[in-house]
């Protein structure tokens, strides 16, 4: 039993480590064991008060909505976790056209998204550089989609260039697991089995041009606390060499799969889940912290209370998803509400829906977009650019009393605005759109 000067004295520490992320200060790894180790309930509370506190000081209340798009599911990997593994062999196999994805992105423009991830499985033959930039052209070109992320399998620098210079906004990628037994038992063939070539994935993306990447392990392959550290060091190392880290870091937890091949003795619990969405906001304040569609919707609004800033919604995990009911999925989805459901339980809860893709077009990214969140200008950009995103979503996509909400919520934002708020409404309401700062 811990003595009280002892419990005082962890008090004293965590409250310390708070002030830190609250004035903006990545975390050492120091820091983050603290974090990692603590078991004290009531502390834990201030903790998660306290990453609520950092998100709101970097992006003020606004959420961040997207969606996945599936290109293919036709792998050459076996991830023992995943349903478009090789070794599942009653999946039903697909990869789109160009055709066939802008069909999809056009639908999902249509309900009001205005960024995607695109999501493509290992595959040289068939979803390879010359494919992706296929599709990320006939996208742009043929629909009202403004930006597109991309997360793909490690490439070359050469191949990043090129997946940088055909518009990605966001290169995405997950270790999975930093633990390397763990690694090699759950890939065991495929060219994902090389664990090295994918470490270095950020180095390759990064040094091709890409300022914004998004970063994340599978949560459940191995011991929660060993991978958030790994995680973390890995973020400062990318931080200390290039002057910026991650993007986004995503808390996707282990689900059932169409063919998977496992053991839950790693499983993440809720409140666990919690911690680890705290620890990435508190350790890396200006991170956009990205919550999947892997969670049932209590838990995903719950989380979005302790510092998550990004949700998707309404998605699909099967190329052709949104068209029909698709085909082997990678995962089980948790979360089935729409985007306009999405969008109304944020607005609820108290926050602001936001379809915003300013930044990337803008040059608010890498190192530029980390010290204006360092020093809380980013919420200004983040809070104007929501608000006009979403009275283009009221007056294009809304319905019924979702509409009536969002249009008070626009309303009050109105009456507490000084800056020519009103004037770029009447901009959008007579037909002008992509109106940003």
């Amino acid at each position: 039993m811990k003595k009280a000067g002892q419990t005082n004295t962890e008090t004293s520490r965590i409250r310390d480590i708070l002030a830190k992320s609250l004035e903006m200060h990545v975390l050492n790894l120091t820091d983050v064991s603290a974090l990692l180790e603590l078991r004290d309930r009531e502390l834990w509370q201030e903790i998660f008060d306290a990453a609520r506190r950092v998100k709101e000081k970097v992006y003020g209340k606004r959420i961040v909505l997207f969606a996945p798009l599936y290109l293919s599911n036709e792998c050459m990997n076996d991830c023992m976790y995943c349903g478009f593994r090789t070794g599942n062999s009653n999946a039903a196999r697909k990869t789109l056209s160009a055709e066939d994805a802008v069909e999809e992105a056009k639908l999902l423009a249509g309900r009001g998204y205005k960024r995607l991830l695109l999501v493509a499985s290992e595959h040289t033959k068939l979803t390879g550089i010359e494919y992706i930039e296929r599709s990320v052209d006939a996208i742009y070109k043929n629909s009202d989609i403004r930006i597109l992320h991309a997360n793909t399998a490690p490439m070359k620098a050469d191949d990043f260039k090129r997946l940088k210079d055909c518009g990605i906004g966001v290169y995405q990628c997950f270790q999975e697991t930093y633990h390397i037994p763990t690694y090699r038992s759950m890939h065991p063939t495929g060219p994902k089995s090389d664990y090295a070539w994918r470490l270095s994935v950020m180095d390759r993306a990064i040094a091709a041009g890409f300022e914004d990447v998004g970063m994340g392990v599978l949560l459940g392959l191995y011991d929660w606390r060993w991978e958030v550290g790994a995680l973390i060091a890995h973020c400062r190392r990318l931080i200390s060499k290039y002057g910026f880290g991650p993007h986004t870091l995503s808390v996707p937890r282990l689900q059932p799969a169409q063919g998977a091949n496992m053991n839950w003795k790693y499983r993440v619990s809720d409140d666990d889940l919690k911690k680890i969405t705290a620890i990435y906001r508190l350790a890396l304040p200006y991170v956009g912290v990205v919550v999947s569609t892997r969670e049932h919707a209590r838990m995903r609004d719950e989380l979005l209370t302790i510092g998550a800033s990004q949700i998707s919604a309404g998605s699909k995990t099967s190329p052709s998803g949104y068209m029909h009911d698709g085909d082997t999925e990678q995962f089980e989805i948790g979360d089935t509400r729409s985007l306009e459901e999405v969008i109304g339980k944020i607005a609820s809860l108290g926050f602001m829906p936001s379809l915003c893709t300013a930044c990337y077009r803008e040059g608010r990214s890498g190192e530029r977009f980390r010290r204006l969140a360092e020093k809380e200008a980013i919420k200004n950009f983040c809070r104007e650019n929501a608000v006009l995103s979403l009275k283009e979503y009221v007056e294009d996509c809304a319905s019924g009393d979702v509409k009536g909400q969002l249009q008070k919520l626009l309303n009050d934002e109105i009456a507490k605005c000084t800056n020519g708020l009103a004037e770029k409404f009447n901009l959008i309401e007579a037909g002008k759109r992509d109106v940003h700062v």
